[in-house]
């Protein structure tokens, strides 16, 4: 059976691809959610980025290992060549045939298998691996949906899965430095309800609710995990976000730059 990861990969995509299907050529040029790229740069990121796991997925299957440094290079190269309009449509067939050759595993292989990556970590299991994807397609989504909607949001169904991954994930999309002191913050999300505690020092980590927090934010989960990837700017923040306490949500954007 399917892993709900692989599943949400496939709900996350299947609406943004039909979205790029009725984009007109202007559309692809316009500012993404990602400030150094436009639509079509996120759609090529993407694209790239589907060609380079379902590559580490057939490594694994085949004992041939994760692509390595040339070969990714040389995907990166032929992507950054491309039109506009050529990255939409490629976009579509690279992440078409990732997710296919995921939900095509059988059972026996979605248990045993393991994928090694294209840096150093421990292989991962089938169900990691989509979770591994689908931090990346979540968020890039996003990156492309504000463009045509301010108050655009992460897919309840993949925010789900990202909260419980993304302490992972602060150690490189931190920079608690650039608060200039320590601090600790007692962190209350909705949709779905979590509360937890964000520790910020000489690293960032999830830690416990502390007792005495210099701030509380509360906060739509989606969000959350929108403000710890750099997704957070002023006009892209819903209402019902509340930070109380001796830190700004100015200051708190400073930690989170993004990436």
């Amino acid at each position: 059976m399917t892993d709900q990861a692989t599943k949400t990969l496939r709900s996350t995509f299947d609406e943004l691809a039909a979205q790029v299907r009725a984009f007109a050529p202007e559309d692809l040029v316009r500012q993404s959610g990602a400030s150094d790229w436009d639509v079509s740069q996120v759609l090529s990121h993407l694209g790239s980025g589907a060609e380079i796991n379902l590559a580490a997925l057939e490594g694994a299957l085949d004992g041939t290992g994760a692509p390595e440094g040339d070969a990714i290079r040389a995907i990166w190269a032929r992507w950054d060549a491309m039109s506009p309009v050529e990255r939409a449509n490629a976009f579509l067939d690279a992440n078409e045939n990732h997710i296919a050759r995921l939900e095509g595993l059988d059972p026996d292989t979605r248990e045993s298998l393991r994928i090694a990556l294209w840096f150093p970590t421990d292989p991962l299991d089938v169900e990691t691996f989509a979770k591994f994807r689908l931090s990346e397609l979540a968020l890039h989504t996003w990156d492309v949906q504000v463009t045509f909607d301010r108050a655009a949001g992460l897919r309840p169904d993949a925010t789900d899965i990202l909260l419980d991954r993304i302490g992972g994930m602060l150690g490189w999309t931190a920079k608690p430095d650039r608060l200039g002191r320590a601090a600790t913050l007692a962190v209350h999300v909705t949709a779905p309800e979590r509360s937890f505690g964000l520790a910020i020092g000489e690293q960032a980590e999830i830690v416990d609710v502390p007792a005495e927090p210099d701030a509380v934010l509360t906060a739509p989960a989606e969000w959350w995990l929108r403000l710890v990837t750099g997704r957070h700017a002023p006009e892209h923040t819903p209402p019902v976000v509340e930070l109380t306490g001796s830190i700004t949500l100015e200051e708190l954007r400073r930690v989170f730059p993004g990436f």
